[in-house]
């Protein structure tokens, strides 16, 4: 689990800094060789992977840096060690590049929205003399830079705004997610028969540059009408929240168990108490230890209308359910208040945008459900960005079609008296720290 969390942490900032249009495979791998028992290996393998991709000479618009915050006694602490972290109020990791924060994720003990902010300015402010270091690293060392230049489709992108644009237009206006996505596929077949190269048709366009550019003309339709009228795909406004239903004891067998829906979105959570022989344990590079409180969290392939294999978690399941493991970990009990073992697991049974902050608000109903004193409910939200020469939209309660679209998936999870978790994951470089605290 802490190698697929480790890859994530990696991968999410550096993935948005290829230039765009380069589809060349990359792998990069990164092998702990020994360990001093202090410092986490994680810090360091990010910044070792944007080294690396630094001195390739790909078309990689990095480096990036890197660096854990916690905070301690109102101070924050950059990259303590492993035991100073026992007793901090935050584990916070932030990467980005020298202008912009580009990935968040963090557990935190109730703070407030601007202590959580300040930490990740923090981080980004300390992390800049890596950058400069790698930097520096890679005039004397890169290789030569390929000779790539993104190709220049925009022709073909007005062939389809052209002909398809008021049709996407009218089917992003649909509320229904699968009756919007019919209209959707509609608008594409028309553009694809009538736009991409047949043996009755070979002047016409390839089929994969039709389907990159039928999503840049998707993303420029609820883009601009966002931006445009601040109404957003299912009619909402901006600081609008979907429908809300939860109940629970549905399952009338188990301990405890909730079920939550938020517009399109529902998990059926159920917890489960155990006794010391039931503690998970784990094998790490810390050593051997044990863990009362185990979250997993399922999302299989019929909950987004899908047939697909299914098998043992994904990076994705494993992600989602360790930030809701964040989210919940500070509202629980100690083991002398309630010495039992506590295992909840979170099934996905149709997603439309934010299954993983659906999970933490259904995880507080099914451990109160269960009768766990939990010192007070935490919920989550997933908020979204669209920035572009019109201007910003901040997205409160954000659909999956507003997160491919977008440029920001920022989840936030916390109680009444502060944040527990912040995961951020950002697709453009120039997040400002005022849009950041919007």
């Amino acid at each position: 689990e802490k190698e697929t969390l480790t890859s994530r942490l990696i991968d999410r900032p550096i993935r948005p800094l290829f230039v765009e249009g380069f589809k060349n495979e990359v792998q990069v791998v990164l092998t702990v060789l020994s360990y001093d028992g202090e410092n986490d290996p994680d810090i360091v393998a990010m910044i070792g992977a944007s080294a690396a991709l630094t001195l390739s000479g790909l078309p990689f618009m990095g480096p990036i840096g890197a660096a854990r915050v916690g905070y301690k006694d109102g101070e924050y602490v950059i990259n303590p060690s492993v035991q100073d972290m026992a007793d901090t109020d935050l584990d916070l990791v932030v990467a980005g590049t020298q202008d912009a924060v580009m990935m968040v994720e963090s557990e935190a003990k109730e703070l407030s929205e601007d202590v959580m902010l300040g930490a990740v300015m923090a981080g980004h402010k300390s992390f800049q003399q890596v950058i400069d270091l790698i930097i520096d690293l890679g005039e004397r060392a890169a290789k030569e830079p390929w000779d790539f230049t993104p190709p220049d489709h925009s022709a073909e992108l007005a062939k389809i705004q052209d002909l398809v644009g008021a049709d996407l237009s009218a089917a992003y206006k649909i509320k229904d997610k699968t009756s919007r996505q019919e209209a959707v596929a509609e608008a594409r077949t028309k553009a694809s028969e009538a736009l991409v190269a047949t043996e009755e048709n070979p002047e016409g366009m390839d089929a994969l540059i039709f389907k990159d550019q039928f999503k840049k003309a998707e993303a420029k339709v609820v883009r601009g009408d966002i931006i445009k009228t601040g109404v957003r795909i299912d009619g909402r406004k901006l600081d609008e929240v979907r429908q809300i239903v939860s109940e629970v004891g549905v399952l009338p067998r188990t301990h405890g168990s909730s079920l939550f829906t938020r517009g399109e979105t529902q998990a059926l959570c159920v917890a489960t108490l155990g006794t010391a022989d039931d503690e998970q344990m784990i094998d790490s590079l810390d050593g051997m230890y044990k863990s009362g409180f185990m979250l997993h969290y399922n999302f299989p392939p019929y909950s987004v209308g899908e047939a697909g294999r299914m098998g043992s978690p994904g990076r994705r399941e494993i992600g989602h359910g360790k930030l809701a493991w964040r989210a919940t970990k500070a509202i629980l009990p100690t083991k002398d208040e309630f010495p039992y073992v506590l295992r909840v697991v979170s099934e996905i049974t149709e997603s439309n945008g934010s299954s993983s902050m659906a999970t933490v608000c259904g995880t507080s109903l099914a451990l109160m459900d269960a009768g766990v004193p939990i010192k007070r409910p935490a919920s989550g939200i997933a908020m979204g960005l669209i920035k572009d020469d019109d201007g910003v939209a901040v997205l409160s309660d954000i659909l999956g079609d507003e997160d491919h679209l977008g440029d920001m998936d920022f989840k936030v999870a916390g109680t009444s008296e502060g944040g527990t978790s912040l995961q951020m994951d950002i697709k453009i470089a120039g997040i400002t720290e005022d849009i950041m605290k919007t």
